[in-house]
């Protein structure tokens, strides 16, 4: 782990432990790094556990590419019991008699939710509604109407299966980020005939990231800014084009295919910026490389030069 002081930019894959919340994580982190700049890049429910990506020092800004990566569950549903909070951690709001649940039905009914689909956020959720998150709303007694919202479910596998009076399935999610797994969970069991509710979740990955390089946040290490971003399709520049993308200056798009984002990476493989198609070039969004000097008289007075590939 780097040690308190050391100022560094990057990015952690923390195995987040059941019991706090994802902003608890960050906090520990700055006091461990002794470093205030550290966000992560998508909540996780206090009883989840699994991948939290945090960004460290300038890599902060770009924790909005981490969000937008798709992410991989590991759940447990329980059939039959409906809570307020669509989780083991809410109370009882409903019940039903689904004994009678057989695995094949289950299946069934979990195909129907595989693709795009309608999703009203949880009560108890970070999305914000009239400027008020809704978890606040929802801890004042509140319940307030939500549109629904679109997510894409790539693919949800039942894993394992227990019959009785509380019927339970174990099930593999992959899914685009927004997605809320206790709704598709609650969703579920409605299409069934009666309720659900999640008892477990672990997140096992985040874009390519895995539960396999996780560590456990007192053995945090950091990962170069690079790194973070390898997701996404990467241009390498010359001396030029990078003196540019620091500047904050558009590169031509020739060649390229798509609206990006595109990581920018010098000749030595340190990130430069993250850039969109703008037209017929590329316009740097967020820009993480301090402004390259240009060296020697007039040296400024150059194009941008073409990315390379």
């Amino acid at each position: 782990m780097n040690g308190p002081g050391v100022h560094r930019d990057g990015f952690a894959v923390i195995d987040k432990e059941p019991g706090c919340t994802s902003h608890d994580v960050v906090a520990r982190a700055r006091r461990l790094l002794g470093i205030r700049k550290v966000g992560h890049g998508g909540t996780l429910d206090p009883d989840a556990t699994g991948v939290l990506i945090l960004g460290v020092g300038r890599a902060t800004r770009l924790l909005r590419y981490v969000t937008a990566l798709g992410k991989t569950y590991e759940a447990t549903v329980v059939f039959g019991v409906a809570t307020d909070t669509l989780d083991a951690a809410g109370s009882v709001v409903a019940t039903w008699d689904m004994s009678d649940l057989t695995e094949a039905r289950a299946r069934a009914a979990a195909a129907a939710f595989v693709g795009e689909i309608q999703q009203v956020p949880p009560m108890v959720s970070a999305v914000k509604v009239g400027g008020r998150r809704l978890h606040e709303l929802a801890r004042e007694g509140r319940t307030v109407p939500r549109e629904p919202r679109t997510v894409h479910v790539e693919s949800l596998e039942v894993t394992g299966f227990g019959g009785g009076d509380r019927p339970w399935a174990k099930v593999t999610v992959a899914c685009s980020s927004g997605t809320y797994v206790r709704t598709l969970a609650a969703d579920w069991g409605a299409a069934l005939g009666g309720g659900a509710h999640l008892v477990a979740l672990r997140r096992t990955a985040v874009g390519s990231f895995t539960v396999a390089e996780s560590r456990p946040l007192e053995q945090l290490e950091l990962l170069a800014p690079a790194a973070g971003v390898r997701d996404y399709a990467t241009l390498t520049v010359p001396g030029t084009g990078a003196l540019a993308v620091t500047q904050g200056r558009r590169l031509p798009a020739t060649g390229l295919v798509g609206d990006g984002p595109w990581a920018v990476l010098d000749e030595s493989g340190s990130l430069l910026a993250m850039c969109e198609r703008r037209g017929e070039t590329l316009q740097p969004v967020v820009v993480l490389a301090q402004q390259i000097r240009p060296e020697g008289p007039g040296a400024a007075g150059g194009g941008a030069g073409a990315p390379g590939r």
